[in-house]
């Protein structure tokens, strides 16, 4: 089954960091990323722009509305995610409990619904 771990963290920690943390932190999910890989348990990652670039979509009385940024104002924010195949829960909650995310930040972690047709089905 696959799951999606989304990595909430605060963003503007990452601008804070000195040039090494920010070496340590890359070193850091490449090691994560590689140990998924090796498990077979890696289906895809990527990380999010800042939120500055977001720009959120909601249909109001049948017309389209876009607004500049994210819809939600929270502490931390959604900065990455991870794919991952897995057997059940308990072992995607144990890939969450290993990512760099999870000392400085949030994992969440959410069975993916596999609609017919997708590579999840």
């Amino acid at each position: 089954m696959q799951y999606l771990l989304m990595l909430f963290v605060e963003e503007s920690a990452w601008h804070r960091m000195s040039d090494d943390e920010k070496v340590h932190q890359g070193a850091a999910y490449t090691a994560y990323t590689e140990a998924l890989k090796k498990a077979g348990a890696w289906v895809g990652s990527n990380r999010l722009q800042d939120t500055a670039t977001a720009t959120t979509v909601r249909l109001a009385n049948g017309k389209s509305q876009v607004l500049d940024g994210p819809y939600v104002e929270t502490k931390e924010q959604l900065g990455g995610y991870y794919l991952i195949e897995a057997a059940d829960l308990d072992a995607a909650l144990g890939w969450a409990a290993r990512c760099p995310t999870a000392s400085h930040g949030v994992v969440e972690v959410r069975p993916v619904w596999a609609m017919p047709g997708s590579s999840a089905a």
